[in-house]
């Protein structure tokens, strides 16, 4: 941003909303101040154009480990038994008064 005379995070308002892109203050400073979880295409491209960068100047791609679940039939993360292992109980249905 500033390579291209921006300082503060207002200073995209304009550009923004010139190119149909209608976002808050709050929400302009949070895409800029932290990590998105998801970004609009096309808020991406008006700040491609705006930066007049690629999207790949401006996202980063990670890989994250994601734990996988077990089996069933193993046991659990926990070393008790999995959900393979579990059986139902039958129920005994009784009458008000039945002993």
């Amino acid at each position: 941003m500033a390579e291209n005379g921006m300082f503060a995070t207002t200073d995209l308002l304009e550009p923004l909303h010139q190119r149909g892109v209608e976002l808050s203050r709050q929400m302009v400073h949070r895409v800029v101040t932290k990590t998105p979880q998801r970004i609009n295409v096309d808020l991406l491209a008006a700040l491609c154009d705006i930066l007049d960068c690629t999207p790949n100047d401006l996202l980063e791609v990670r890989q994250e480990q994601i734990r996988q679940a077990p089996a069933v039939g193993q046991t659990g993360p926990d070393g008790g038994p999995g959900i393979g292992d579990l059986r139902p109980i039958r129920a005994r249905v009784r009458r008000p008064g039945d002993r």
